[in-house]
């Protein structure tokens, strides 16, 4: 019995390891604004969905979310960008709905943006628009709105509250906005761990000094219980 008990708790850890590589979110908030983002790896591909979590109003060019940037920790490493999809229940405002959800053509990836003065701390980025730092888009897509290289709002994420029918002249003007939340995938991830994924900012506006914030890593839900039962049968199986 007690050697039942010992192999339950090691496969409940195995479990607990399981479910935290198998996906990672980070979360952060400033103000009215937030946002997530949740990376996940499945064989050689990683997902990356990145989402306007805030209920306000989008009212102003500078709340509108249009890059995520994250730092890759223990040696050069680069993903081959496969696909950006509307998310699921997310969709185009201000613009035709693209075929198939596609936005590839407006979004672009570099694995390198230290060098192009980004966020500090970071080495990846994914964008909607150019900052100084991103040129044409990465990912596989017609081109949508505005010029060939990613530039200005279109395509970036408003917030889960927003009003369509509300704001400024370069949100109203914005030539599609996407209400709010994109599906990034990436080959080449073959083997990757999720625990190098470190320093995660989400940015705001078409400038890099225009306002973001740090996200925090959000616990797994029932990983903490999980832990809680198998330390107990581990407890157990020593007295």
């Amino acid at each position: 019995m007690k050697t039942a008990l010992f192999v339950s708790a090691a496969a409940l850890v195995a479990v607990v390891g399981s479910s935290a590589s198998a996906a990672v979110t980070y979360a952060g908030s400033a103000g009215a604004k937030a946002a997530e983002v949740e990376f996940s790896v499945v064989g050689s591909t990683l997902t990356v969905k990145l989402t306007n979590t805030s209920t306000a109003d989008v009212l102003v060019p500078s709340d509108v979310l249009t890059a995520v940037f994250f730092n890759v920790s223990g040696g050069a490493t680069s993903f081959a960008p496969a696909s950006a999809v509307l998310t699921a229940g997310s969709f185009v405002i201000q613009d035709t709905a693209p075929a198939g959800g596609v936005v590839g053509g407006e979004w672009a990836y570099r694995n390198d943006v230290a060098e192009g003065g980004a966020i500090s701390g970071t080495n990846h980025g994914i964008s909607s628009t150019g900052l100084g730092v991103f040129g044409g888009p990465s990912f596989p897509g017609s081109n949508l709105g505005g010029p060939a290289a990613v530039d200005g709002l279109q395509y970036g994420l408003v917030s889960a509250g927003d009003n369509a029918a509300t704001g400024n002249g370069g949100i109203m003007g914005a030539d599609g906005l996407i209400h709010n939340s994109v599906t990034f995938s990436f080959t080449g991830a073959n083997g990757f761990n999720l625990s190098r994924i470190n320093c995660v900012y989400f940015l705001y506006g078409t400038a890099l000094n225009e306002g973001g914030f740090t996200g925090q890593i959000v616990p797994t839900p029932g990983s903490s219980a999980l832990a809680v039962i198998a330390g107990g049968l581990i407890f157990r199986r020593r007295r």
